[in-house]
């Protein structure tokens, strides 16, 4: 694999393990800089990979390919710091042509490229500011929870010099606090906002995990006694087993009376909210921002009133929980009109399989011990709707919406977090993208359970806007991955057609084949879809085919 390509993967989700990673991480690329070559420069090519690669803190975990690599760390709102090997200091200026590159003598292509994906970039070329630049990017990437990039010319590693020492000491962080004086104008307006509404509601979304707010928006959920609704994104950053939690708002595919619930309300609380055209099904939502308080990582939107920067959600929303009056009107409101779903239909003794079906056997697959992913797709309405037992983590991508990001989810999270095992929901066609890495999963010794929910095309763009480019060429999944397997580490696959192999399946699973990873293709019908995909993909094909406006 390309040097430039590799990442650096050893995370976890949980904030406060990804802060000691990175710790580990700061001190790590200082000492690799620091050592002394005992028998010169390593070839270029691999000079900083074997430095980092050294380190007994690191694991180094190869992916097949850069794509995966980048799934499965998954930067996209998580502190990622991206290490490359960078030209031979002595080539910068000069008019040398180098391999890895697009032929020019200038470097700075690869850059350019990751400042359009990156908080923070830094490019060391020589040792006098290196344990500056490290710094930095280390600390902006904590800060930000974004990635950063740091590339180093590759004949430094190796290198001593006085600013450095086998054991650095700690960085300090510096985090600006929130503003005393706008905080607390902030938290009275909104108090006094919320407390003179008459049904209000609570609405998480994916920037708690950002803003590391999660438990501060449940201590508001406890004091206020209001229903509580998560955005897609954000399932999984609210306990689904709280007494006052109503389920997802995602317009007009919401959990069921969640919806009315939401925007029947005379104010609500958005805390972290992204709307983008997929969250909004196509800026469908009733949403009046008069009506709404807008909480943003630094930042307070109350209404069409005033806005209070400098004000980190965490600190705001422990502070308003100190503020606000119980009001369990919306709640009461709920409970009245709520009445529970139904399950599948009944299947005949040998009928195929429907994918109905397939998740209500998941959802009791599910514990303390499980996380899942969800592939973008169907998979994203089906997950959406199984409830998360307490301690079950969730993950899913909506903002770009990457076909195939799963694959590398997989191999990322089961090898952050390996107390839990990962039980993953992929289309045939995301798979197709990223197939390879599940050989990287069997090498790292990963127990995760693979459902292939094979249909026979990219079923939410048939949803969107139908043709022939939809339909896919059908594999042999199984048998793909028993050639990754080759013999070499634990899995097994098998194919199921109907509910009755679907239950023996499973059942190995969790049972002889537990210490297994364990593949299991489903085959359904085509056409068999969620009724949420059917009604998303036509409200958001509608939108993202608006004539343009007349001039």
């Amino acid at each position: 694999m390309d040097l430039r390509a590799r990442l650096i993967i050893e995370l976890s989700l949980d904030g406060v393990a990804m802060e000691h990673i990175l710790n580990d991480m700061h001190k790590s690329t200082t000492r690799f800089l620091a050592t002394m070559a005992e028998n010169g420069l390593f070839n270029a090519e691999n000079n900083v990979i074997n430095h980092i690669s050294s380190e007994p803190s690191l694991r180094l975990i190869g992916c097949c390919n850069e794509l995966n690599a980048g799934y499965a760390a998954d930067g996209e709102n998580l502190p990622l710091i991206c290490i490359v090997g960078g030209p031979n200091s002595n080539d910068f200026g000069t008019n040398r042509i180098l391999h890895h590159t697009v032929g020019l003598p200038d470097f700075s292509q690869e850059l350019q490229c990751f400042k359009q994906v990156t908080c923070h970039q830094v490019v060391i070329q020589d040792l006098d500011t290196a344990h500056e630049l490290i710094d930095s990017a280390i600390s902006t990437a904590l800060r930000e929870s974004k990635p950063v990039y740091v590339s180093v010319s590759c004949n430094l590693p190796g290198l001593a010099h006085p600013t450095f020492s086998p054991e650095p000491v700690p960085y300090a962080l510096s985090l600006r606090p929130s503003n005393s004086q706008s905080l607390e104008v902030a938290v009275e307006t909104a108090a006094y906002f919320l407390n003179c509404a008459v049904k209000p509601v609570l609405v998480g979304g994916s920037k708690l995990r950002v803003a590391k707010a999660e438990s501060a928006f449940l201590d508001l959920a406890e004091a206020s006694g209001y229903a509580v609704a998560v955005m897609p994104s954000a399932k999984g950053l609210f306990p689904e087993t709280h007494p006052r939690f109503m389920g997802t708002y995602w317009g007009a595919v919401s959990m069921s009376f969640c919806l009315e619930i939401v925007e029947s309300a005379d104010a609500y609380l958005f805390a972290g909210p992204v709307f983008n055209d997929y969250s909004s099904v196509g800026y469908s939502l009733l949403f009046k921002k008069e009506k709404a308080i807008i909480v943003e990582p630094d930042r307070v939107l109350i209404a069409n009133g005033p806005a209070f920067s400098c004000v980190h959600m965490r600190d705001f929303l422990k502070a308003l929980s100190k503020k606000i009056r119980k009001n369990t009107t919306a709640h009461d409101n709920y409970r009245r009109i709520y009445i529970p779903s139904g399950v599948p239909l009944k299947g005949l003794p040998g009928e195929p399989l429907r994918v109905n079906v397939l998740f209500s056997h998941i959802q009791h697959m599910l514990s303390s011990d499980t996380a899942l992913i969800a592939e973008t797709g169907d998979s994203w309405f089906n997950c959406q709707k199984l409830k998360l037992p307490e301690g079950c983590q969730y993950e899913f991508q909506m903002q770009y919406g990457s076909i195939g990001w799963s694959v590398g989810a997989v191999l990322g999270y089961a090898q952050a977090s390996p107390k839990k095992r990962v039980i993953a929901c992929i289309g045939d066609g995301s798979f197709q993208v990223t197939a390879q890495d599940v050989s990287t999963m069997i090498g790292c010794g990963q127990r995760s359970i693979i459902f292939l929910i094979n249909n026979g095309g990219y079923t939410i763009e048939v949803e969107i806007h139908d043709g022939p480019y939809n339909i896919i060429k059908n594999w042999n999944y199984t048998a793909l991955v028993d050639a990754f397997h080759n013999g070499e580490g634990k899995c097994w696959t098998t194919k199921v057609k109907t509910e009755e192999e679907l239950i023996e399946a499973i059942a190995a699973a969790q049972g002889d084949k537990r210490d297994c990873l364990c593949f299991i293709e489903c085959i359904v019908h085509r056409d068999d879809t969620s009724k949420e995909l059917l009604e998303w993909g036509s409200r958001v094909s509608a939108a993202n085919s608006r004539p343009p406006n007349p001039q």
